[in-house]
């Protein structure tokens, strides 16, 4: 069995002049190429984490850290941000606050630019990371000229040039249309179905996480509450809506039907195996 990709060891971490932790002895394993979500209201300290993860804490932003978190067998502790970049590339919610540049392969390149690539080796790896985004042909494109959609893409694209082996994507479709955020989602899934990487996601869209994560942590004022399958953790929804969190709506279906003895079995997390369960369920009745 292979090591964990990234390891916390009992980690607390206190923001300077703050008096409460934004994480509270976190000891958590995450396997080379998992799809993890977390999930946790607004201030659980999902962020917070995100950022132990690619270096941020405790390197660049003032504060108090207790434990360890290795990436790949390094300690962030030791690492600047820029070398953990080589590891760890993280998006975040709003995509043209992250453009910077006049054309989408000027956006690809900076990166690989501040890492000291050789141009020869920019020149391959900058058309090959479009492609991988579904961006082929869009190099001399104004990254502000493109949709929501394709800006979050864009945005993924200069992270994976640098061929990290984690992506952390954090609230990444907040700002966008249904199609941006399906667009966003589904590469975010090829990636790690295709080519093995490693994906944190951190999201309120939980029909989309029971759909793709191999496994759901919840946390709760800097604390991890849950931490199991899509299925373990969203079959828990009164649990879950005492913390002001919801489950897939074919979770909240069965939940209700359970409850008026009209349900038995798994509870359903996806919108297929609800159907099927219901109609059977009707049949039944019906019958």
């Amino acid at each position: 069995m292979p090591d964990p990709i990234i390891r916390f060891e009992n980690v607390t971490f206190s923001y300077a002049g703050t008096d409460e932790p934004a994480l509270h002895d976190i000891s958590l394993e995450i396997m080379p190429g998992e799809y993890v979500a977390i999930l946790g209201l607004n201030g659980a300290g999902k962020t917070t984490l995100g950022l132990c993860v690619n270096g941020v804490v405790p390197t660049m932003l003032a504060g108090d850290l207790e434990g360890s978190v290795t990436v790949g067998g390094l300690d962030v502790a030791d690492y600047p941000v820029r070398e953990m970049a080589k590891l760890v590339g993280m998006v975040f919610d709003n995509p043209e606050f992250q453009m910077s540049q006049m054309s989408a392969e000027e956006e690809v390149a900076l990166g690989l630019e501040n890492a000291g690539t050789p141009y020869e080796d920019m020149k391959r790896i900058i058309p090959e990371t479009l492609k991988l985004v579904g961006l082929e042909g869009f190099e001399s494109r104004s990254p502000l000229g493109l949709s929501g959609g394709q800006q979050q893409r864009l945005a993924i694209a200069a992270v994976l040039a640098m061929h990290p082996k984690v992506l952390i994507m954090d609230e990444p479709t907040s700002n966008l249309d249904p199609i941006g955020k399906q667009e966003v989602f589904d590469m975010a899934a090829k990636l790690n179905r295709e080519n093995g990487m490693t994906v944190i996601v951190i999201e309120h869209e939980v029909e989309v996480m029971a759909r793709y994560a191999d496994r759901v942590i919840v946390l709760d004022h800097g604390r991890i509450i849950m931490n199991g399958t899509p299925q373990e953790i969203f079959g828990r929804a009164e649990e879950l809506a005492t913390l002001g969190l919801r489950v897939p709506e074919a979770a909240a279906i069965a939940a209700i039907l359970s409850a008026r003895g009209l349900w038995k079995g798994p509870v359903p997390i996806t919108t297929e195996p609800a159907v099927e369960a219901i109609t059977e369920l009707l049949g039944a009745k019906n019958g």
